[in-house]
């Protein structure tokens, strides 16, 4: 068991955890996050394209925790709605590049739509993944929290691999969905 702040930092940084955060989401605090990942980046990367592909999928995936968020956050055992989004992001220097891992609560009715929208993702080869994302693009079709199914696609480009991902049932109405993204060197 951790014994001080100072037993995690040093444990965070045995498994290279270059930023971790749980809590709830403002596009402010998405701006400072943004900004840390960047000034950690400058001073771990020296390649400039990778560092590049990490900020981008970063900030993919904050934005999709921001907009595709059921708002619910767990204290204590219970249970309550909030008027902002909750999410779970860490950040970690991996053998072949970064991890980016990701987590929220959505609604459970989603669960399939999202489920084959990353399989599909995952089963293109980069060529027809661009293909896929132009005429997504071209489609003009929103969700209703205003996407256009562009997130995961991009992702998918800038990362250079595959979207591994889970969903847990939390309640009758809400799963919890995981991403994880490996950003490759």
């Amino acid at each position: 068991m951790l014994q001080t702040i100072h037993d995690l930092y040093d444990e965070l940084e045995r498994h290279r955890v270059m930023l971790s955060f749980q809590g709830p989401l403002s596009t402010d605090l998405i701006t400072a996050l943004l900004g840390a990942v960047e000034r950690k980046m400058e001073g771990l990367e020296p390649d400039q394209r990778t560092r590049r592909r990490v900020f981008n999928v970063v900030m993919e995936c904050l934005q999709n925790l921001f907009h595709h968020n059921a708002n619910l956050t767990i204290h204590e055992g219970t249970t309550r709605t909030t008027d902002l989004p909750h999410g779970v992001v860490m950040i970690a220097q991996a053998d072949q590049g970064y991890q980016v891992l990701t987590g929220n609560f959505m609604a459970g009715a989603d669960v399939e739509r999202l489920k084959g929208h990353l399989d599909r993702i995952n089963a293109l080869p980069p060529d027809q993944l661009r293909e896929f994302y132009r005429e997504t693009l071209a489609d003009g079709t929103y969700s209703n929290k205003g996407g256009g199914g562009l997130g995961m696609i991009d992702i998918a480009r800038k990362s250079g691999g595959k979207l591994e991902y889970g969903f847990v049932p939390y309640d009758k109405d809400k799963a919890f969905f995981s991403l994880n993204v490996n950003v490759t060197n």
